[in-house]
């Protein structure tokens, strides 16, 4: 992999897990209830996660450039179509003025925070769509290490995300709280919708390589 290619993920992941989503509301509704080592617990369980859902990718798309470069091509655009339609969705937040950051605290303390963010995560079927559409775009086919890059790119993003969930737990009151907070938030959004539709556009106009 180019050192572009990874300062590129790394700039589209950090991007991406700061828009505040169905995991950060999951990480601050824990905050709020149990303080910042229960947000931290589910940060941590989602992280964990990630990784199961990273190596089912890794197999997955392994597999099928090993079967059909064409069909991994066909995946590629499947996913930079999500990516679009994700980007879309994330500009009409901002030029709407939308916040995700609504939650509905309950008033329990939270229990076994670490393994419901592992179940949460698992269970997603949009984590798994998200990560079969977007390690893809990043995946040199020319190159004979597919599974590496797969693997390396996976990992490099639960971390980042990890790091990302971790900061709003700490954060969580103040994340929803400030005004400030919203302000950011609504920035994210439409930098994180220019950057998904310009992924998407990069697959759309760009040679494949079917060597």
């Amino acid at each position: 992999m180019e050192l572009h290619t990874i300062l590129l993920f790394i700039i589209a992941s950090l991007t991406l897990n700061l828009i505040p989503g169905p995991d950060v509301i999951y990480i601050i509704s824990n905050t709020m209830r149990g303080k910042a080592f229960a947000g931290t617990q589910a940060a941590l369980g989602l992280g964990v996660g990630y990784i199961f859902h990273t190596i089912a990718a890794v197999f997955g798309l392994s597999a099928l450039i090993l079967s059909s470069a064409y069909a991994f091509l066909v995946v590629k655009f499947f996913g930079a179509a999500y990516l679009l339609y994700l980007g879309i969705s994330s500009l009409r937040s901002f030029l709407k003025g939308q916040s995700k950051l609504t939650f509905s605290d309950q008033g329990k303390e939270p229990e076994n925070v670490f393994r419901q963010g592992i179940i949460v995560s698992i269970l997603n079927p949009k984590v798994a769509m998200f990560f079969l559409s977007f390690l893809p775009q990043f995946i040199d086919t020319s190159l004979s290490s597919s599974s590496y890059q797969l693997l390396v790119l996976g990992l490099l993003f639960c971390g980042l995300a990890t790091v990302v969930n971790a900061t709003y737990a700490m954060l969580g009151a103040w994340v929803v709280n400030s005004s400030k907070a919203s302000r950011f938030s609504h920035i994210i959004e439409g930098v994180s919708g220019l950057l998904l539709i310009g992924l998407a556009a990069k697959v759309a106009f760009s040679k494949a390589d079917m060597s």
